[in-house]
């Protein structure tokens, strides 16, 4: 399911942000640009991080930027993005963020695969390996491929 919803064109290396909020606009961009959310939707995100904290810092250095459905998310997506340097966001425990998955789900559950998926790959290392050392957004897609094909993820 997460090679699905994960294209080329919205994966992204080597982002330079100013701080956190520049990281999540600059990660949700390709996202607006392909019509996957909306504005309104990156400001949404900001937003409930103003109000609640960074509670979308998951895992060491590794965000899930998303905000509830209504506020624009049009079609389920996934864009993936790299932070050169990474940039701290206020998550004592898991900062500084190194990788934004910027989740666009429309409905409460046709994402939960993915989502199931996407906890899979991070449980391993060599998928940082790979966000890591990937000179192309393609190679980065085709991990993810090969390892929902090869039932590494599941």
């Amino acid at each position: 399911m997460i090679e699905k919803i994960v294209q080329e064109d919205l994966i992204k290396l080597n982002i330079k942000a100013n701080d956190w909020k520049d990281a999540v606009r600059k990660s949700a961009q390709p996202l607006v640009d392909d019509n996957y959310i909306t504005e309104n939707y990156v400001s949404e995100i900001i937003n409930s991080v103003n109000e609640y904290g960074p509670y979308f810092v998951i895992a060491p250095h590794v965000a899930l930027a998303h905000a509830p459905s209504e506020s624009g998310a049009e079609k389920l997506a996934m864009g993936i993005s790299t932070l050169e340097p990474a940039i701290k966001f206020n998550n004592a425990d898991n900062d500084p963020v190194s990788y934004v998955f910027t989740l666009s789900a429309p409905d409460s559950d046709s994402h939960l695969k993915a989502m199931q998926e996407l906890v899979g790959l991070l449980s391993g290392s060599e998928f940082y390996k790979v966000l890591d050392e990937a000179q192309s957004s393609g190679e980065i897609l085709q991990f993810i491929k090969d390892s929902v094909l090869n039932n590494k993820v599941s």
